[in-house]
């Protein structure tokens, strides 16, 4: 259902407790602070729900205002993608250069988007630590919210913690564990010496154990049972316990038909909350055109070119483009040679020559390429032929490709979008998805042997993938479409590989990559070979040398000053 109700939202600080409560639509979104709050006047049942959707507010990355909330996104472009062999930064070497050094695996203490993430996300943590000590301090008087609901706010609040510690943890593991028992001193001085895993799992088991299958009130955007099944799944799946990862993503996909789910609806703005959302984001323009609970996370990757005219960041690789390359069965090529006689759009042609370039549609490819990507020839949504260099900020630097999963189309910018300022769109995010749960699952089965569910499940995304359209100009097709489902695997490792690139091609663009290439523990090759084949198209990029201490990130140098040294830097970046 999709809900639009009023919600407050509450501020909250390490260092003090005043609060401010504002109000807002589209499922708890648009917050305007209106004023101040005591402690008593929580403490009541509409205060702690208030709380709790101030806690769900930090879920689009932002405590407040538009710029500058990139590192933070809830669709982790920056450091899931950009950071992969999936993205450029885009738009020019110079333009936010901390970036550049993200994407070059050359990243440092004072980075600020790193400080970004790190303070955004434990705003999150203190919000839902906050609902839940106010939780604890209502029930231990008059009961004002009642044992059922008091249970599910913690679910709710666990679980929402939870997310926010994960998401600070794949970037930079070694964190302060601060909880609702945890004092504004001790926190100001507690170490990042242990490993906080294991209490991530233990709030999202809580959730699992404690939240309805339905939304509460049927809002959308709230956990929910199936949300933490699949959550707690991918935690085991990070640990490789696939044998208990496998139940909890049977459970969550049941007896749903994905094949039945347009792949495109995910990234629509007008079929949102649609059967294959799980964990997602929720945005919105505020009443008044203010852009605070819209998508702020995701502005920089607005095309260069009207009708958006603002970013140019946040480009496609060209190893992801030809990536989307098929052979004679439909089938992905897992060995890289999709890299042999690259497609690159009219990349490195003379003035002259892009002037009669032609695009080739004889090019066999997988047609979710061109949902994903934009390429010189091709519709772009309903913004026309997508044109070459006008749409892109700086070729060289970035590359000919755009993205598309976080665009809107021409015609939805009316309430949708910030007047004047169309790359502030209120698109939600898929953090989690149904494609998602089915390749996860598959990737268990892979490594419990059981080949053929793995295939089963596989194939349910590559058939789905197939009922995609084709997009045709003057009637004719752009390229030579075909995605064709797996016939049979014939081992573990031919299934290894086919499940981790079609990982790649469904959900490229949505933040999982390398923390994917992280976990398998493959991202010293894959991107450094990667790094030699985009070299050759910008040298900039040739020569990346990953050390094993790049799986993780600094952790910020002005959190480690505030903490008097108690907090203890990462390996590799003292």
């Amino acid at each position: 259902m999709n809900f639009i109700m009023k919600r407050k939202i509450f501020y909250t600080s390490i260092i003090g407790m005043s609060l401010l409560i504002g109000s807002c639509g589209k499922s708890f979104l648009e917050k305007i602070p209106q004023g101040q709050l005591v402690t008593d006047q929580v403490v009541n049942e509409e205060g702690i729900e208030a709380m709790l959707i101030g806690a769900y507010g930090i879920m689009n990355g932002n405590v407040s205002g538009t710029w500058g909330n990139y590192a933070s996104a809830p669709s982790q472009w920056l450091f899931g993608e950009v950071a992969s062999d999936n993205a450029h930064k885009g738009s020019e070497q110079t333009d936010q250069p901390a970036m550049l050094l993200i994407e070059t695996m050359n990243p440092n203490p004072d980075n600020d988007n790193l400080r970004a993430m790190w303070q955004v996300y434990y705003e999150g943590v203190l919000r839902c630590n906050n609902t839940l000590k106010f939780l604890i301090e209502d029930q231990s008087g008059d009961r004002v919210v009642s044992a059922s609901r008091a249970k599910e706010i913690e679910g709710e609040a666990r679980m929402l913690r939870a997310h926010y510690y994960f998401f600070m943890w794949r970037i930079f593991k070694n964190l302060p564990y601060i909880d609702e028992n945890t004092t504004i001193e001790e926190a100001k001085v507690k170490p990042n010496d242990a490993d906080i895993y294991g209490k991530i799992i233990a709030d999202v088991q809580f959730a699992v154990d404690n939240l309805p299958v339905s939304k509460y009130k049927g809002e959308s955007g709230r956990m929910d049972k199936n949300i933490a099944k699949a959550y707690l799944g991918k935690l085991y799946l990070y640990q490789k316990k696939y044998d208990l990862a496998l139940p909890l993503f049977q459970d969550v996909i049941g007896s749903k038909d994905l094949t039945t789910m347009a792949f495109t609806d995910n990234f629509n703005v007008d079929k949102e909350d649609g059967p294959e959302a799980l964990l997602v984001s929720k945005h919105a323009i505020n009443p008044d055109g203010s852009a605070d609970n819209a998508n702020v996370g995701d502005m920089l990757s607005g095309i260069y070119a009207a009708p958006v005219s603002c970013c140019g960041f946040y480009q496609p690789t060209f190893d992801l483009v030809n990536a989307y390359k098929v052979d004679a069965n439909g089938l992905p090529y897992l060995n890289n040679e999709y890299r042999n006689d690259p497609y690159q759009s009219d990349f490195n042609l003379s003035e002259e020559e892009k002037k009669t370039y032609k695009l080739n549609v004889n090019l066999r490819i997988d047609p979710r390429l061109d949902y994903t990507v934009g390429r010189r020839g091709v519709p772009f949504l309903d913004y026309g032929i997508m044109a070459g260099d006008t749409w892109i900020r700086k070729v060289s630097d970035s590359g000919p490709f755009v993205g598309m999963k976080t665009m809107i189309n021409q015609a939805q910018f009316p309430g949708n979008t910030v007047a004047g300022e169309a790359y502030i769109t209120g698109l939600d995010v898929n953090i989690m998805r149904l494609a998602d749960v089915f390749l996860m699952a598959a990737e268990c089965a892979v490594e419990l042997d059981r080949l053929d569910l793995a295939l089963t499940y596989v194939n349910a995304v590559r058939n789905r993938a197939a009922k995609i359209p084709a997009k045709k100009v003057n009637g004719v097709n752009v390229a030579d479409y075909d995605v064709k489902p797996y016939p049979s695997f014939a081992n573990k490792d031919y299934a290894r590989s086919a499940v981790r690139m079609e990982r790649r091609l469904e959900l490229a663009m949505e933040g999982h990559r390398f923390f994917d290439l992280v976990r398998w523990g493959v991202a010293k090759n894959v991107l450094e070979s990667y790094s030699a084949f985009e070299g050759s198209f910008m040298p900039f990029y040739k020569g990346l040398n990953f050390k094993p201490h790049n799986d993780y990130f600094p952790i910020p140098q002005t959190e480690i000053d505030r903490s008097g040294g108690t907090l203890k830097q990462n390996p590799g970046y003292q």
